[in-house]
């Protein structure tokens, strides 16, 4: 039985930044109007999102990937919203720093996208 549970994570390059200035171990905390942590099921919408929304917001959008201690993640039903693949954890933020305790590993980078739409996959 597998233990952990692959989440993905879209991001623009200020959260890239904060990522990697934490060793890429840890999520930065949410900001005010952020009241919850979007983590998504599977690759192919993670890329959906840093392509179109991300690239379009700031020029740049990353992917990336992550285990988490399965047991912690079933506390959180996934939530589709919209298509069928459109599927994601909706992690209040002020539990966020318990996510990040049930990390396992590092955080990923699998995937940036840019205003040409290429991905250049580290």
């Amino acid at each position: 039985m597998n233990d952990t549970v692959t989440l993905y994570r879209p991001t623009g390059p200020e959260e890239m930044a904060l990522l990697e200035a934490a060793g890429f171990r840890r999520w930065p905390p949410r900001l005010p109007e952020q009241p919850i942590f979007y983590p998504v099921t599977n690759e192919r919408y993670a890329i959906e999102i840093a392509a179109r929304w991300n690239v379009k917001d700031s020029g740049v959008g990353y992917v990336t990937r992550f285990e988490v201690q399965r047991d912690f993640m079933e506390r959180y039903p996934v939530q589709k919203v919209g298509g069928a693949h459109h599927t994601e954890w909706w992690v209040p933020a002020e539990e966020l720093d318990a996510l990040n305790d049930h990390i396992v590993g590092l955080i990923e980078v699998v995937g940036e996208y840019r205003n040409d739409c290429t991905s250049d996959n580290p």
